[in-house]
C-alpha cells in the first residue's frame, strides 16, 4: 500500500464521506466497502484467528486474536460509524493492529445502531458486553475498553454506567476522537471544516437519528456534562484537524480538574479517526503503537 501524507489522503476520504442523499443501507455499504478496502493490507494476511459469539440475541461480538497475544487479558473494542453505521468487519484491520501493539486479545462488539436502535440502545449492549466478558472469566481489571469516535463516546458512557451501577471499573480505557458533545458547540466545529472529511451536516444528522429527540446534555450521550468522581485513568488521542477537537479539549480539561489522571495525545495535522487508516498514514499506525503502550503499562500494573 502506497503511504501518502494526510493532507493527500484526507481528500481520499472526503469522497467517501457519508452522503446524505442516499439511502441508509446504501450510506452503510459505500462506508464499510471503503473501510475495508483501506484496511485489506492487514486483514488479507491471515496471521490472526477470529470466533464469533453470541453475546445474546441480536448481539454479536468477535474475539480477535494475533499471535502476539497474551492469554487473560482482552482490550474491549467499541468501532465509530456515528451510532449509524460501522461494524467489526469494516473495524477488522484496526482491531488486528490494536492486538499486536497491545499484545492482548480484542473483543469487538456489534453494538445496536440508529435510527432502527436509538440512545441508549447501544450503551445497554456495551454494558451487557462488558458482563459477557465477566461471565467468561475475565475480571475487570483484566478488561480494558478502547473506542474510536462514537465508539470513544461509548466507552465513557461505559465507565459512567458502570460506575453508577457500583460495578467494580476496569483500570484505564482508551478514547480515539470520541464524541464528547452532542451539541458540538466547540470552534474548531467551524474553523476545521476544510480539515477534516466529517462535516457539520453530518454531526447534526447523527445528533438527530441517534438521539431522536433524547437531550442532548444528558451526561451518557454526552459525557463532557457527566460527573467524572470515581472514574479510572483515561488515555485519548485526538488530531489538531478534528471538528471534535475543542470539544475534547474541554473534556479533557474537565475530567483533568475533577481528579482524573488523563493523558491526552495532540495529533498535529490528523483528521478524525485516521487510526482506522494505519495503511495509508504512517502516523495512524504511530498512535496505534501507542495506544499498545499504554495498554502494556496498565496490564503490567
Amino acid at each position: 500500500m502506497i503511504r501518502v501524507s494526510a493532507d493527500e489522503f484526507l481528500a481520499v476520504v472526503k469522497s467517501h464521506t457519508p452522503d446524505p442523499k442516499k439511502s441508509l443501507a446504501d450510506v452503510r455499504q459505500d462506508f464499510s466497502a471503503f473501510y475495508e478496502e483501506m484496511q485489506e493490507e492487514i486483514t488479507g494476511a491471515g496471521a490472526h484467528t477470529i470466533i464469533r459469539a453470541a453475546i445474546r440475541d441480536g448481539l454479536n461480538g468477535h474475539l480477535i486474536t494475533v499471535p502476539e497475544s497474551e492469554p487473560g487479558y482482552v482490550v474491549l473494542f467499541f468501532h465509530g460509524g456515528g451510532f449509524t453505521l460501522g461494524s467489526t468487519a469494516d473495524h477488522l484491520g484496526l482491531c488486528i493492529r490494536l492486538a499486536r501493539a497491545a499484545r492482548a486479545e480484542v473483543f469487538s462488539v456489534d453494538y445496536r445502531l440508529a435510527p432502527e436502535h436509538i440512545f441508549p440502545a447501544a450503551v445497554e449492549d456495551a454494558i451487557t458486553a462488558f458482563r459477557y466478558l465477566q461471565s467468561r472469566g475475565y475480571p475487570p481489571y483484566r478488561i480494558l475498553p478502547v473506542g474510536i469516535s462514537a465508539g470513544g463516546t461509548l466507552v465513557l458512557s461505559l465507565l459512567l454506567s458502570l460506575r453508577d451501577q457500583g460495578v467494580t471499573l476496569p483500570p484505564a480505557a482508551v478514547c480515539m476522537s470520541p464524541i464528547v458533545d452532542l451539541m458540538f458547540p466547540g470552534e474548531s466545529v467551524v474553523k476545521n471544516q476544510e480539515r477534516d472529511w466529517i462535516t457539520p451536516a453530518r454531526l447534526s444528522a447523527i445528533r438527530a437519528a441517534w438521539l431522536a429527540g433524547h437531550d442532548p446534555q444528558d451526561p451518557l450521550a454526552s459525557p463532557v456534562h457527566a460527573g467524572f468522581k470515581g472514574l479510572p485513568r483515561l488515555y485519548v488521542q485526538v488530531g489538531t484537524h478534528e471538528l471534535l477537537a475543542s470539544d475534547i479539549g474541554k473534556f479533557v480539561d474537565k475530567a483533568r480538574w475533577a481528579g482524573i489522571p488523563v493523558q491526552a495525545e495532540i495529533w498535529e495535522g490528523m483528521f478524525h479517526s485516521w487510526q482506522v487508516f494505519a495503511g495509508q498514514l504512517p502516523e495512524g499506525q504511530e498512535a496505534i503503537d501507542h495506544i499498545g503502550t499504554f495498554v502494556r503499562q496498565i496490564q503490567a500494573r
